[in-house]
């Protein structure tokens, strides 16, 4: 009686229905879960990338314009911005991208009439410029803002004590005479190019030119020249600006350390030459 009542409970177990919790889930129902489980792990693992990337900013933490830069925008817009693009960015056969050019290639470019560039030519004039050096500063405080860059620092950009000026003097005879020249009239170089005369260059003018090198000009950044050696550059060419003696005699431009010499024996030679001539021709 036992052994039929046991196996009646089984029989009757057997028959039941199996509950849905045990059920194995559907096609359609495992993919959801599956696109659930993966959206939820890209969510998880976006949030840790923006949590642990502190440089990543949205567009709408982007630092708004000082005043000098949105004056200097304005300027740009106006002027700049047909031949190197909105932004900065470039336009192709025009004018090449100011990203990262830094306030000191705007300053040293505008502030001395170069750019605007009247026509494309082998080498960018010295000109009467359009904008003075305060609005040349502003467009370069747009650029600087736009992509970083070399600056020229504030403060006395010249060191004219005498120490300074030696220094100085050794720094511009291995790095700038040659194309400069020794008492700084400049020089022609290749295909049309010439260096120019720093007689007239203003400290800011110069610090700008070695930090952008402009044109054929190297760059000396801080690697190449630290800045109390620039500044002991600067104040040799002042010291030479201001020195207009020649203790050797007639200068003849500056030109050279045996420019009197070298006319002279010319001289002498055609001197020589016709002298030559008119003895001959009385005897």
């Amino acid at each position: 009686m036992s052994w039929k009542l046991g196996r009646r409970r089984r029989d009757d177990t057997a028959g039941d229905p199996v509950p849905a919790f045990r059920r194995p889930p559907g096609r359609l129902r495992r993919r959801l879960g599956a696109t659930v489980r993966l959206l939820a792990a890209l969510t998880i693992v976006g949030g840790l990338y923006t949590a642990a990337a502190p440089g990543i900013t949205r567009a709408d933490d982007t630092p708004p314009l000082s005043t000098a830069a949105q004056q200097g925008k304005e300027l740009y817009e106006t002027t700049c911005i047909t031949c190197h693009g909105q932004n900065g960015q470039g336009v192709p056969g025009r004018g090449p991208s100011l990203i990262g050019a830094g306030s000191a290639a705007v300053e040293f470019q505008v502030g001395t009439g170069r750019m605007p560039l009247a026509q494309q030519e082998a080498q960018a004039e010295k000109k009467v410029p359009l904008y003075n050096w305060d609005q040349a500063r502003q467009i370069g405080a747009y650029i600087q803002a736009l992509g970083g860059g070399p600056q020229i620092p504030e403060g006395d950009l010249a060191d004219r004590s005498d120490a300074a000026v030696a220094r100085g003097g050794q720094i511009f005879r291995v790095n700038c005479a040659a194309c400069h020249g020794y008492g700084l009239g400049g020089g022609a170089l290749s295909s049309g190019k010439y260096a120019p005369s720093l007689e007239q260059t203003t400290p800011r003018e110069i610090y700008g030119a070695l930090l952008t090198g402009p044109q054929n000009m190297p760059v000396f950044g801080d690697s190449q020249l630290t800045p109390d050696e620039k500044r002991a550059l600067i104040g040799y060419i002042q010291a030479l600006q201001s020195d207009k003696t020649d203790a050797g005699g007639l200068g003849m431009s500056r030109i050279g350390p045996v420019p009197e010499a070298l006319v002279i024996f010319l001289v002498g030679m055609v001197a020589l030459v016709f002298a030559t001539l008119w003895i001959a021709g009385k005897s």
